[in-house]
């Protein structure tokens, strides 16, 4: 997310990377009213008027309140008290009259904004940052008279730092009440002490362990988010890992590896799905801090980041649409879908000749596929309009359904070489019902295929799948539907093709030999599965995976076995449960856990910006690059992580002995805003490669890719 910015900000963690889309030209829009100033400033991202509530005047000991209301466009968001990763919070400036005292923002409950591998907190759709103002004993006349100069940081693919200066008369004998409900609503939104909350945290393995007792009644048991109202101690991106202990809740949450604050009391707001606002506690810190990292050293612990974002040129529908079915057929050449596909194929060899019984079955496989995708995008709409910025393939980013996945592709597995047969496992009635329905099975098979073959459209239909969630939405269903349509036509087609059908091998031993051989695609696809989860989970949660796969083969081979006889099945099967449920207690917990995150090493190649460095450098025949930048710029830190940090970027550097230079915009710098203007860009990330002899500087694009600055040193002279 590149960020221009007005003032200092919170970023801390030099390694942080994210996936974001750019925009080639970032319009720096700083909200000045050309006249006087009124209640009202909009600007193209958001819309922000100053408002009030004295429903009983303004006088001594009566309530009033000021705020700010923010109306921000779609996918447009500002930020809470702490931004988390990247960003900065509202600040206001009040003018009043002698005595009144405005106090503190009184924030909402935040919502979580993730980032890749990053996490910020703040605000979507419509929100009011209220402030409570106390009237002094002598105040007198006949109206109040406010100015407010607010700041802002609004963001989306790109972050642009606004502001304005808001002015508003409030009558002191009359009511003024007609934002009665917005203020009503912001008091909802507020976090509620808890009287009676006993909260204590200890710092325990490189982490803050928090306990909660005395929470109400309608909150215990539920599920809760923890958010910090103090920056720069906790790892924000880190999913909290809780657990309730009776009526005391517990929550473990890595720190910052670049702290920069040890408090002796941790002000939190805790919130849960299905409830306004949420509740604060401040849990006092029972241990010693641990010494802060060393200052400018780069202990920055983040999870890999994602592949970068090609930008996304505009795109017409019917040319998503086509991208889209083009990205279906080519989906199943991907390993991720070929297991699947096998047990068509033996279907195929089940049914040889019977077009009709094929023709069904590819239907209902189609059916299945379309309607999967159709889901799935339509449950990823829901939760990114409810401000959970997933990306599409989110489903396989949980462990747990990584692991549900592995057990599912293994029985498979060991069911196609014989380890174990449904027919003993299945009540009869069960067994009646799949034969009475055989296009259930195709329809579910089809379902399977998505579930695992999501992910896989990304290096195809990054384009297309970006552009549709830019989309109404039934256009993004259209999209998605298509693309569903696309991975399901080569198998319909082969099933509605007679010469195709025809030149099938008859029903035979061979099918024996066959249907094992479709076993090791499914084992192939379990690998896969533990490796993903070992990426999520680390080696504890890929070893108890396996513990677990292991458990339930043993589970099926003992109550499914055909050389069992029953007395044995139900020997075997009763210490076979057994074992699976101990399994299962030892495997839950390892599969939470979130892998231990790579420190980047810190790097001394770069000095600071100057331009009389530049014109140096230049003199002496040397290049220079130089990378404009901000602490707070999400796309900043991405493109520093996979591209400017790359080893094979840097040798190129160094054999073109170009001299790399970065101008750091994280606080306001004239010199950098005044070169930025003279190149006609308006934030950051900016990236210039100036080649000497008297030639034009190049701007590079906002993502950055190891190739294309491989390519821009190679065209330097010399």
């Amino acid at each position: 997310m590149p960020c221009p910015v007005l003032s200092i900000a919170r970023w801390r963690t030099p390694g942080a990377a994210a996936l974001a889309a750019a925009v080639a030209s970032a319009g720096l829009f700083l909200a000045q009213p050309a006249a006087a100033a009124g209640a009202v400033v909009t600007t193209p991202q958001v819309r922000a008027e100053l408002v009030a509530h004295a429903p009983e005047g303004v006088a001594p000991g009566k309530p009033l309140q000021l705020g700010l209301k923010i109306e921000h466009q779609p996918h447009w968001h500002t930020y809470w008290k702490n931004p988390g990763d990247s960003g900065l919070p509202t600040r206001f400036e009040w003018t009043l009259a002698a005595g009144l005292a405005p106090g503190d923002i009184d924030w909402p409950a935040p919502k979580r904004l993730p980032l890749g591998p990053l996490m910020n907190y703040g605000y979507e759709g419509t929100v009011l940052l209220p402030v409570t103002v106390q009237v002094p004993a002598g105040f007198a006349g006949p109206a109040l008279d406010v100015r407010l100069r607010a700041d802002w940081l609004v963001c989306k693919d790109v972050c642009i730092p606004e502001g304005g200066d808001f002015a508003l008369s409030v009558p002191a004998q009359a009511a003024s009440a007609g934002h009665a409900a917005l203020f009503a609503a912001a008091r909802a939104a507020l976090p509620q002490p808890v009287p009676g909350a006993q909260a204590s945290a200890e710092v325990r393995d490189g982490a803050l362990v928090v306990r909660v007792a005395g929470l109400p009644a309608d909150w215990q048991g539920r599920a809760l988010d923890l958010f910090a109202e103090t920056a720069g101690v906790l790892a924000n991106a880190a999913r909290p890992e809780t657990r309730w202990d009776g009526a005391s809740w517990q929550a473990r949450v890595p720190l910052d590896p670049a702290r920069s604050a040890g408090p002796a009391a941790m002000p939190l707001v805790l919130t849960t799905a299905g409830r306004d606002g949420g509740l604060a506690v401040t849990a006092a810190v029972t241990t010693p801090w641990p010494p802060l990292p060393a200052p400018g050293a780069a202990a920055a612990a983040t999870a890999p980041a994602p592949a970068p974002a090609a930008a996304v040129a505009p795109l017409g529908l019917g040319l998503a649409l086509a991208l889209a079915l083009a990205g279906g057929l080519l989906l199943n050449l991907m390993p991720c879908v070929f297991p699947v596909l096998s047990l068509k194929l033996y279907g195929f060899a089940q049914h040889a000749g019977a077009r009709r019984t094929l023709l069904a079955g590819g239907l209902a496989y189609t059916a299945g596929v379309v309607l999967s995708f159709v889901a799935l995008a339509a449950l990823m709409l829901a939760l990114r309009a409810g401000g959970e910025q997933i990306g599409w393939g989110f489903q396989l980013q949980s462990p747990a359904f990584v692991a549900a996945l592995a057990v599912l592709f293994a029985l498979i597995g060991l069911n196609l070489a014989g380890a174990f047969e449904i027919g003993t496992l299945l009540p009869s009635a069960w067994l009646g019902a799949r034969a009475r329905h055989p296009l259930a099975d195709s329809l579910l098979t089809g379902v399977v295929a998505v579930a695992v073959a999501s992910p896989c459209t990304a290096p195809f239909m990054g384009a297309s799948l970006g552009f549709a969630v830019t989309l109404p939405a039934w256009q993004a269903l259209a999209v998605f539907a298509t693309l569903g349509l696309g991975m399901a036509l080569p198998y319909l087609a082969a099933c509605a093709w007679p010469g195709l059908s025809a030149r099938l091998p008859r029903p035979g031993p061979w099918m024996a030999h066959f249907r094992t051989l479709m076993a090791f695609p499914m084992f192939a696809t379990v690998v896969w599965l533990v490796w993903v989860l070992g990426q999520q989970a680390g080696i504890d949660g890929a070893a108890a995976l396996l513990g677990l796969l292991v458990a339930v083969a043993l589970t099926a081979w003992a109550l499914g076995a055909p050389a069992l006889g029953p007395r044995a099945r139900r020997g075997f099967g009763v210490a076979a449960v057994a074992l699976l449920a101990v399994a299962l207690a030892w495997a839950v917990p390892a599969l939470r856990h979130e892998a231990t995150a790579r420190a980047v090493a810190a790097d001394e190649r770069w000095q600071p910006w100057t331009a009389e460095q530049v014109r140096a450098a230049l003199a002496e025949g040397r290049p220079v690059f130089v990378d404009f930048t901000a602490a707070w710029c999400v796309t900043c830190q991405f493109n520093k992580r996979t591209v400017l940090d790359d080893p094979e970027v840097l040798r190129a550097f160094d054999a073109r002995r170009v001299l790399l230079l970065r101008a750091d915009w994280t606080r306001r710098d004239d010199a950098i805003s005044a070169e930025l203007a003279r190149m006609g860009r308006s934030g950051v990330p900016v990236y210039v490669l100036h080649a000497p002899g008297g030639a034009a500087p190049v701007l590079l694009g906002e993502i950055l890719t190891v190739p294309g600055m491989q390519r821009a040193l190679a065209a330097l002279p010399g």
